[in-house]
């Protein structure tokens, strides 16, 4: 290892070097990697819980409430993408570092403007700033990825992302301990502040760079030029985008839908968020073990199941079934995260097999291309969040209720069922065509195993 933490050998699928050293640094670095991912997406979804502070003194409606949290989503999005490529350019464990010193600037924003009397518009710049916490997740799945052998990736990647995502029920029910002790908002934003800074120095303490990744712009071309990325995008917007764009709104929902007071929704918020951050990890596993597509393909029957459920609830003001049936969507949505994140560096080593590599050479070009598409995936993925925050404000603004948007979603999975068949596991009805090389039908069929 060389000076300034840069590790200048790494080959995680040669087993004697995983066994005798590459495992315990790979675990070292997912552990800090998860502890300011963490911390990011809490950031990302402050407002999602700094909303339930601001009742009527503020002056919002519950459509500006929806329009708040739709735009820190939206820069939390697209964030993602620089993020997935500042790994190559600075080395994982650097950019840690930044990162995570970043969220101190729309951690100490918001405690300064947040009280009744700030306007609107002022409310709208700050949650910007709060969307560069989604942009940690981008670089910490890009960094993971190169530390962990193919046939553990499902889980170091489910680990990675659900320690990640469990920071949106963290702070709601820190937020709920706070609002149930008549606290405001600040005594939370004071909470995060010094936790910012204690993950900063701790990536700087433990973690690395490995010298490989290197800067490689034309894998982002090449991954943008790729069909898949963008199959798989759709269909994270499913998984994750659902995630994201719930975690975001439950709250609001039962608030301007079943008239909670903010005690009352905070007491529901944070247990689907939980749950499906929990999970995520097992839908990796389970991905590593079954496939990533298989599971994926059933995981959308089960959420259009839920949503179904949800739309008769909303239907008949059912608050019991609602919340419930929202849980156990949150649930599905945290499965589903975890195996088509394992789709991906799949279906780009059958790629490179198609292509005649074998070895070490198909293992480098499937981690240049998963990698790159990873920051695109995410990015889009996490657009389905400020689509979900839209369709409620919409349908509030319609109809009164969240049912119309209920029914969208339903649309969506449904959707999302059909691609996942048609692409990874319809198999070829007829002989491949003539112009088809032996690879690429091989490729074809391979994609089933993803």
């Amino acid at each position: 290892m060389a000076a300034g933490r840069w590790i200048e050998h790494w080959d995680p699928e040669d087993e004697t070097f995983w066994k005798e050293k590459g495992e315990r640094t790979a675990n070292r670095n997912l552990f800090f990697s998860v502890l300011s991912e963490h911390i990011g997406f809490s950031v990302w979804t402050l407002w999602s819980v700094l909303v339930l502070f601001m009742g009527p003194e503020y002056g919002l409606t519950p459509a500006d409430k929806f329009l708040l949290t739709s735009v820190v989503t939206l820069v939390g999005a697209v964030a993602r993408v620089p993020y997935t490529f500042a790994v190559a350019v600075f080395g994982g464990r650097n950019w840690t570092i930044v990162s995570a010193s970043l969220l101190l600037v729309p951690t100490v924003a918001a405690f300064v403007v947040m009280e009744p009397g700030t306007s609107f518009s002022t409310f709208l710049l700050v949650g910007l700033l709060a969307g560069i916490g989604g942009g940690n997740f981008a670089s910490s799945m890009t960094n993971i990825n190169a530390f962990f052998p193919l046939r553990r990736k499902g889980w170091a990647l489910g680990m990675n992302a659900g320690g990640g995502n469990i920071g949106v029920p963290v702070i709601q029910l820190a937020a709920l301990a706070i609002i149930g002790a008549s606290g405001g908002p600040r005594v939370l934003l004071g909470i995060y502040i010094p936790l910012i800074v204690v993950a900063a120095v701790l990536s700087a303490l433990y973690m690395d760079n490995i010298a490989s990744v290197k800067n490689d712009t034309g894998a982002a071309k090449d991954a943008a030029r790729d069909g898949h990325t963008w199959i798989m995008s759709f269909l994270y917007v499913g998984t994750f985008g659902s995630f994201i764009g719930y975690s975001f709104a439950f709250g609001q929902v039962l608030q301007s839908g079943f008239g909670r007071t903010p005690l009352q929704a905070a007491y529901l918020t944070f247990i689907g968020p939980l749950l499906g951050s929990l999970i995520r990890p097992v839908g990796g596993k389970l991905a590593d073990t079954y496939g990533g597509a298989r599971i994926t393909l059933w995981n959308y029957v089960a959420m259009g199941a839920a949503t179904a459920v949800l739309i008769v609830a909303s239907m008949r003001e059912s608050l019991g079934l609602f919340v419930t049936a929202f849980v156990f969507l949150f649930v599905l949505s945290g499965l589903g995260n975890g195996s088509t994140f394992k789709m991906i560096p799949g279906i780009f080593q059958a790629k490179a097999e198609a292509k005649g590599l074998t070895g070490e050479a198909a293992v480098a070009h499937g981690r240049r291309l998963s990698g790159a598409s990873m920051g695109i995936i995410g990015a889009v993925g996490a657009l389905g969040g400020v689509g979900i925050n839209l369709a409620f404000r919409q349908s509030f603004l319609s109809y009164g209720s969240g049912t119309g948007a209920f029914v969208a979603f339903l649309a969506f999975y449904a959707a999302c069922f059909v691609m996942t068949w048609a692409v990874y596991l319809r198999r070829p009805a007829v002989a491949a065509p003539a112009t088809a090389t032996p690879t690429e039908e091989n490729a074809q069929l391979s994609y089933a195993k993803v």
